[in-house]
């Protein structure tokens, strides 16, 4: 059993591009899930039927995992199964397929307000070349809605000024071209022009963001600076670099883009994934009617 569950674990981080991280993360929840098969003595693939997941199911319900984090384990085991059935061709039938996930309480985002968004961006001093580079960083994060770890892994040759596109490497290692708006290309062009050079000072770096010793930033280093700079905006509640990423989905919903040309932006494989952020514009939109109708 555990020699398909190490053929799986090279799957994925050979052929999907996962991070060492999640690998990790499935080789856990995998052996979780073998040992509780072996305590009712099923010791192959093959013996394992829906009722053997419904049983694992209740089991994380009664050992009181988080919803969330139940939901996570189970979801590692469809993988796998799906992985048996349709890339080994080692099983017959998925004993997963007809079993219900775990139903999680998924909370919804709160990204910022179109307003408090602009004071964010605008609350940067760019009198230094730290400034410079915070503000096309945060200009960066909005106008893409990349996540922290895509950013800092840009390069020089991944932004091109003249398309008005930067291009990123997301989960499975998936490229994706992504367009900029003419401020977010501005405040880059400053930054390289005047920023970049004097945090380098003569050294050398195919990083596209880098601190004042020249080395690229890490992932604490960006939630640093959106952190004090967003206190510096006067917003008082937690924001985050995946705040900014709520933002630019929730604004661009509101204004109108179509749920699939937003998957592709954000690099979701699941459209489901998307789907949240309607709920978060339908809200909205409900407190503007509701702030505005005159009957309501």
């Amino acid at each position: 059993m555990q020699a398909q569950i190490e053929n799986f674990l090279n799957y994925l981080a050979v052929e999907r591009g996962y991070s060492p991280h999640t690998i990790a993360a499935y080789r856990s929840d995998l052996a979780q899930f073998r040992d509780h098969l072996a305590a009712r003595n099923v010791v192959t693939w093959r013996q394992v039927r829906k009722e053997h997941i419904q049983d694992y199911i209740r089991d994380l319900r009664e050992r009181e995992y988080a919803p969330a984090t139940a939901a996570r384990k189970v979801t590692a085991v469809r993988s796998f199964f799906r992985f048996l059935t349709a890339v080994e061709g080692l099983l017959d039938t998925d004993p997963t397929a007809a079993v219900e996930p775990p139903v999680t309480n998924r909370h919804l985002p709160h990204p910022l307000s179109v307003e408090e968004m602009e004071r964010l961006l605008t609350a940067v001093n760019t009198d230094t070349p730290q400034g410079l580079r915070d503000r096309a960083l945060l200009e960066l994060l909005y106008a893409t809605g990349m996540r922290a770890g895509e950013v800092i892994g840009l390069t020089l040759d991944d932004v091109d000024l003249e398309a008005g596109t930067v291009r990123c490497q997301g989960k499975g290692r998936k490229e994706r071209i992504l367009p900029l708006y003419e401020r977010a290309a501005e405040t880059l062009r400053a930054y390289l022009r005047t920023g970049r050079p004097q945090l380098l000072r003569q050294r050398t770096s195919a990083a596209l963001f880098v601190t004042r010793l020249g080395r690229p930033l890490t992932r604490q280093w960006v939630w640093r600076v959106v952190r004090r700079h967003a206190r510096a905006a006067g917003i008082e509640r937690s924001v985050t670099p995946h705040t900014i990423r709520h933002s630019f989905a929730t604004h661009l919903l509101d204004g109108g883009a179509d749920l699939r040309t937003v998957q592709e932006l954000l690099g979701h494989a699941d459209i489901a994934n998307t789907q949240i952020y309607t709920q978060v514009s339908t809200r909205r939109k409900r407190e503007v009617f509701d702030r505005a109708h005159p009957r309501a």
